[in-house]
């Protein structure tokens, strides 16, 4: 890195530019180190933002390397002269300290970012890697609506362009509400009532909840979610103080959000609270709806809540290409909300700026945000707050003692945390009438001694996908309906629909996870064209992947995955391979793997296989109807061992295909003999005990 970055541009840009650039550059399963003197200049705060991005671009993991201002803003956080001298101390001794220049390492691959050369940014609207630079957004926006579905668009006629519906929000008007802990407890049992409100329901609640007066129009590409969010993001105060500023402006000038824009704030961090209120810019984003939330991961994986049902129902009926903004690190198709097609990621002030405008399909650098209270045009440029405006700001913002203060007795600090009762001894002892967590069936039937490596014989395949299938897509951590496999078995076992709460709050029973594996409503099954959602062909005809999966499970049938590039993007969610695992799945076959979806799947036992280059499930003319055959598995299996896919199509022919299987160690190898690294694990402590 060389070079500094310009007024107007933030941390936020900087990481949505790196992120294109990383992914371009094909870093999957690499260690990315950033040096040179532009390196150098960043703060911690903003390093850590690029370095949290590395799940985005592919990286194992992306590093700064330690140096004085990793010091100094030890110093500043809280830690003791003596913590930050031993730290100091431990790296110089390892002669690791000091971020290097160019030609003092040999790297295997170098790469040159100029950081004059970062502009202010967004990214979307479905992967965090499509970056568009501020003025292009509206154009791109426009031409994603009429581009086809195979080419990331959203295939509508560009006629359409300025539908617009009428929504009322009157103080009378029925709005969808998450219910608060205790609500109905007469109904639920105390582990249903304790986690209620922490996550949104996806159907309609009406209660009577007053809401900001008026009538409004929305239409394709307006903003109905606004929040900033992100654990690193809103812990970086450059970026945090940069959005109160501009909330101040904006409120002195008399603007106001529109009252369909669902806004909301989550820092990473009560020390961001603590900052923002002492420089007194809380109240500003208060008056423009960014109340305070809560701490952690709200909208960023789909906890946003619900949307006032005036707004699900035009939206969901007009079929609107909503948007949402938000300053968060992933925007995977569904994961904020699953009504809402467009979202794009963006810098705290920028989430800021969009929801006072109301929509995405804008330039905000030559139009008007909005009119002041005298009918003026306020235009982004006169509220964007300067580098020198934010430093000012940022005199106050990382204080020792308030690290110390906030940090220093947290238990003491959470009472209600403290106050959910425990149960105690060697063993948890299972509600079986619980629905959050069950005891979970990956012991069942455990032995001592670890199975056998073998081949893999008349499977059916359960689903083809195409590119850039996330771990959201395959394990979704938002709110599901009451019509769908996991709503049914809710509702069956007692359960409201009011109080289903989300994939995410119910990741300890399985029985809810392994019925939303391959759920998530964008999801695109290529064994049928043209259909989103979690379905394939049982049979010839259409069924839920679940109850599909569920039959051949009754006739001990194997079942594979094909996919395409890129396969499991995305966070490390260990459930996208464990439902994968329970639902009878024996092998993914895809034409690529990202690197931590790829070890979770050997780590639940199983069998990840790649094609070689220029063969895919479409060269290949899959239809699903097949059934297939991986041969060359036994026990003599070796990391990246070439093995053979035959496909036995419905007219009786059949065709051989060699593959790659994905297990790239030795350990993956014990892994994979013993059925997961869960049994793999027991096997050891007992031999051990």
């Amino acid at each position: 890195m060389t070079g500094a970055l310009g007024e107007g541009v933030t941390a936020t840009d900087l990481a949505l530019h790196v992120t294109q650039m990383l992914r371009k550059a094909k870093v999957v399963g690499k260690f990315v180190e950033f040096f040179g003197p532009g390196a150098t200049s960043l703060p911690v705060a903003d390093r850590a933002t690029i370095a949290n991005m590395a799940p985005e671009y592919g990286a194992t993991m992306g590093f700064f390397p330690v140096d004085d201002e990793s010091l100094n803003y030890l110093r500043a956080t809280g830690r003791t002269n003596e913590q930050v001298v031993a730290f100091g101390n431990y790296f110089k001794a390892q002669e690791m300290f000091g971020i290097p220049d160019k030609g003092d390492i040999d790297y295997s691959v170098e790469l040159e970012l100029n950081l004059a050369d970062v502009r202010p940014s967004v990214a979307g609207p479905k992967r965090p890697q499509d970056r568009i630079e501020l003025p292009n957004l509206k154009s791109k926006f426009d031409e994603l609506f009429s581009k086809p579905l195979t080419e990331n668009g959203y295939n509508k006629p560009q006629a359409e362009m300025g539908k617009r519906v009428p929504v009322h929000l009157g103080s009378s008007t029925p709005v969808e509400q998450p219910q608060h802990v205790g609500a109905g407890k007469d109904r639920v049992s105390d582990s249903e009532s304790e986690m209620r409100d922490q996550h949104p329901t996806p159907d309609t609640v009406h209660n009577s909840v007053p809401t900001r007066d008026g009538d409004w129009q929305i239409g394709h590409g307006s903003v109905v979610i606004a929040a900033i969010t992100s654990c690193t993001n809103t812990s970086n105060p450059s970026v945090m103080l940069g959005a109160g500023l501009l909330a101040k402006k904006a409120v002195e000038r008399g603007l106001k959000v529109p009252a369909y824009v669902k806004s909301s704030l989550a820092p990473g961090s009560r020390v961001v609270s603590d900052y923002l209120t002492k420089a007194g810019l809380q109240p500003y984003l208060d008056k423009l709806g960014f109340n305070l939330v809560g701490y952690g991961c709200t909208t960023c994986i789909g906890n946003s809540g619900p949307l006032p049902a005036p707004i699900e129902d035009a939206v969901v009926k007009n079929d609107l290409i909503a948007a949402s903004v938000l300053s968060g690190n992933r925007n995977f198709e569904a994961r904020v909300h699953s009504s809402v097609k467009a979202n794009f990621l963006m810098s705290p002030p920028l989430v800021v700026a969009f929801a006072l405008a109301g929509r995405v399909n804008i330039d905000l650098t030559t139009e008007p945000i909005g009119k002041d209270k005298n009918g003026s045009d306020v235009y982004l440029r006169d509220l964007w707050p300067s580098l020198q405006e934010v430093k000012d700001a940022m005199k106050s913002a990382l204080k020792p003692e308030v690290f110390r203060t906030l940090y220093k007795d947290f238990a003491a600090q959470n009472p209600a945390w403290n106050e959910i009762p425990s149960s105690v001894g060697n063993v948890y002892r299972w509600d079986s009438k619980s629905t959050y967590i069950q005891e979970p069936p990956f012991f069942e039937n455990f032995a001592m001694q670890p199975g056998t490596i073998g081949e893999i014989k008349g499977a059916m395949v359960l689903g083809i996908f195409g590119d850039s299938v996330t771990t959201d897509h395959i394990s979704p951590a938002g709110s599901f309906k009451k019509d769908s496999p996991a709503g049914k078995y809710l509702v069956e076992n007692g359960v409201q629909p009011v109080d289903f709460n989300s994939y995410g709050a119910r990741r300890g029973n399985d029985q809810v996870m392994t019925r939303g594996t391959f759920a998530n409503v964008r999801i695109k099954n290529l064994m049928l064209p043209g259909i989103e959602g979690g379905v394939t062909k049982y049979n010839g005809q259409p069924i839920s992947i679940y109850d599909a999966a569920m039959k051949y499970q009754q006739r001990t049938v194997p079942l594979v995955v094909f996919a395409g590039q890129e396969y499991g993007t995305g966070s490390s969610r260990d459930w996208a391979a464990k439902g994968t695992k329970l639902l009878g799945v024996r092998a993914v076959i895809a034409q690529s793997f990202e690197r931590i979806h790829r070890s979770n799947l050997v780590g639940m036992g199983v069998l990840p296989c790649q094609f070689k280059e220029g063969t895919t499930a479409q060269t290949l003319k899959l239809e699903g109807t097949e059934t297939y055959d991986i041969l060359g598995l036994d026990e003599s299996l070796q990391p990246r061992q070439e093995l053979t896919l035959i496909i036995q199509r419905p007219d009786g022919t059949a065709q051989k295909v060699p593959i790659i299987a994905r297990i790239d160690t030795p350990i993956e190898v014990e892994y994979y003999r013993h059925g997961g690294i869960l049994p793999f694990v027991l096997r050891q402590l007992v031999a051990q005990a």
